[in-house]
């Protein structure tokens, strides 16, 4: 399964997710998009569910020799939450990785007055919280949104993504109530690969999006 582009994706994802809905098992929904690619998968998905769109913003914190290899992962002020056997396997510990935490931490905060704007984070006590990424690779920002999650007392959580990893997939269905993947590839090797267009967004694609959402 090959998407054309995250918004196809969200729409295709959505189509699966209203089904959900109109059996009851997505109550009081609230779809919470991690950004910044998750955020055009989600607002297709909260379109459809006629729910608020909102964004959980989570920083990974990659390998000091090579950025892109997640090892861990950041929410808010909470702890870093790590990898250990990726940690143990690269020779990494964690004050290895303090200045990688630092700055990532830095960014997170930027990037949460920015794409708020003042707004409080959504009362989730009681309701569907269903977080939405473009794909998963090793489930690490996944995992550290879904943990940080359960101390704000949803009713249910969901995970929804377009394609993932199955070893990560794996994972992550012992850390919410549901976990929605619709392709699953053997050969995963990275997300963007399952995308003809997977061009980066900018902080003003998912102010546009947060944006619009409200203005329903």
């Amino acid at each position: 399964m090959q998407f054309p582009d995250r918004a196809r994706a969200g729409r295709v994802l959505a189509e699966v997710l209203r089904a959900r809905q109109e059996n009851g098992e997505l109550p009081d929904p609230v779809v919470l998009a991690l950004p910044r690619g998750g955020v055009a998968v989600a607002e297709e998905v909260a379109r459809a569910l006629d729910a608020p769109l909102d964004v959980l913003v989570v920083r990974k914190i990659g390998a000091p020799f090579q950025p892109e290899l997640g090892v861990g992962a950041l929410v808010g002020d909470a702890e870093p939450l790590f990898d250990e056997a990726t940690l143990h396997g690269l020779g990494l510990t964690e004050r290895d990785l303090a200045p990688v935490v630092e700055r990532e931490r830095a960014e997170l905060h930027r990037r949460e007055l920015l794409y708020r704007e003042g707004r409080p984070a959504p009362d989730l006590r009681g309701r569907t919280a269903i977080v939405v990424d473009d794909g998963l690779a090793t489930g690490a920002t996944a995992r550290a949104a879904l943990r940080s999650l359960r101390r704000e007392g949803p009713r249910r959580t969901v995970l929804a993504v377009p394609v993932g990893a199955p070893e990560a997939v794996a994972l992550l269905r012992s850390e919410a109530d549901d976990v929605i993947c619709l392709h699953r590839p053997t050969a995963f090797m990275a997300v963007g690969l399952w995308y003809d267009d997977f061009d980066q967004l900018t902080d003003a694609d998912v102010l546009r999006a947060l944006r619009t959402a409200a203005d329903r």
